[in-house]
């Protein structure tokens, strides 16, 4: 499963990474069906010509289907000024009186956002307003900013009616944040097509794309297959689309993600190993891995459990940890603990040289050039993501959010 291990991943450049990606092949929008986009199937060193709805045919047996139920939140806020300029405000994450994002998208009457902030030189002081209607009812919501940091802001909000739930404030008053590339404004379309038919959880504010290809006639195939599936959830945040500016990646800092895993899933994975499980998307990958690392460390160090995976941890240090006796630590330590869910965060970058030690596969998009998402697929299958990817250009694949998907089986 794993490609051959270089001297040290971090001293990888970025511009190795790259490939000519035509503007024309980026998808403006999506197909009119989720399940009609084209597969690229890539198994063992061949490359065939599929359709999404052959997926559930094509995978190997005994499968276990791993989704990220995220669900996206309509995150970007265009508030007035008093002189009627617009401000843009895209929240990125909670800061008060919540950090975890889900008790933060329920929380009533105000509450303190770390936002990007457009337009904001011209925004020197005071509050900006955004009127909108709930339920045929008028409602204000109204920002602050509190503090300025590095490339962001923190913004007060403050909303009436008051007893409207911050949840409730976005989906009124908010948009979609469609990735940068798509440079144009949110569409009907869009609300319903840029989440997966099976998001569950708020608080993502990037589509986990390569789910958006399921359909409810494509996982009614799966089941008939006796094609098992399971949840975790990884909030995606704007960092995914983050350039990778350094020389050499031990200069780029990865974005931390909070993810969330039951402990149902737990044992789901637990009793499915050594069977292949292939998550959908980047985002579930990473999850499943920063498992891995996060039940390593707790099966070491018992006493001392650590719920956050640094970017560079499985490359500091050897682990003999199996993955069986990884998931088993986290497990026990769920049910010694009566709680039901592990949330922890993740900052774990996974590049060339890296060891899978729970996924075997993977469902994806065609990712952005000089990305850490084409990193990932670097390591999955080798020097042989540019046969793929020039495959892919030759062959009149879509590309990025809204485009075509592939099942990589190395």
């Amino acid at each position: 499963m794993s490609v051959p291990a270089i001297p040290d991943p971090r001293q990888l450049s970025i511009h190795d990474f790259t490939y000519e990606l035509p503007a024309e092949r980026i998808a403006p929008e999506p197909l009119p069906d989720r399940d009609q986009s084209r597969l690229l199937y890539y198994q063992g060193g061949t490359i065939h010509d599929q359709q999404f709805q052959d997926l559930p045919s094509l995978l190997p047996p005994s499968t276990l289907l791993v989704f990220n139920d995220t669900k996206v939140v309509r995150a970007r806020l265009f508030a007035q000024k008093p002189t009627g300029g617009i401000v843009e405000l895209f929240c990125l994450e909670p800061v008060a009186p919540h950090r975890a994002i889900e008790p933060a998208m329920q929380q009533t009457g105000s509450c303190v956002w770390k936002c990007l902030v457009g337009n904001g030189k011209r925004w020197k002081s005071g509050a900006v307003q955004l009127e909108f209607a709930v339920q045929g009812q008028s409602a204000t919501l109204t920002a602050e900013r509190v503090e300025h940091g590095e490339g962001y802001a923190l913004i007060r909000f403050s909303w009436e009616p008051a007893t409207l739930p911050f949840a409730e404030v976005l989906r009124a008053a908010g948009h979609l944040p469609l990735p940068p590339y798509l440079n144009r404004a949110d569409t009907d379309v869009d609300a319903v097509r840029y989440q997966t038919v099976y998001a569950a959880h708020e608080g993502a504010v990037a589509a986990p794309t390569a789910g958006l290809h399921f359909s409810e006639a494509v996982l009614a195939e799966l089941r008939a297959r006796h094609i098992s599936s399971a949840r975790v959830t990884l909030h995606v945040g704007a960092g995914t689309f983050q350039p990778v500016k350094a020389a050499q990646m031990a200069e780029h800092p990865m974005h931390g993600e909070p993810i969330s895993v039951t402990a149902a899933t737990l044992r789901q994975l637990l009793a499915h190993l050594p069977a292949p499980i292939i998550p959908v998307g980047t985002t579930s990958l990473r999850t499943l891995e920063s498992l891995y690392w996060l039940g390593a460390h707790l099966a070491q160090h018992p006493n001392n459990p650590v719920w956050h995976v640094r970017q560079w941890q499985p490359y500091e240090a050897a682990t003999e940890v199996s993955a069986a006796e990884a998931l088993t630590a986290l497990l026990h330590h769920l049910e010694a603990n009566g709680v039901e869910e592990l949330h922890a965060t993740t900052q774990l970058l996974i590049a060339p040289g890296y060891q899978f030690r729970l996924v075997r596969g993977l469902v994806t998009n065609f990712h952005q050039p000089e990305s850490t998402l084409l990193l990932l697929v670097a390591a999955l299958v080798g020097p042989t993501w540019r046969q793929i990817y020039e495959h892919a250009l030759t062959h009149n694949y879509r590309f990025l959010s809204y485009g075509d998907s592939s099942l990589l089986l190395p």
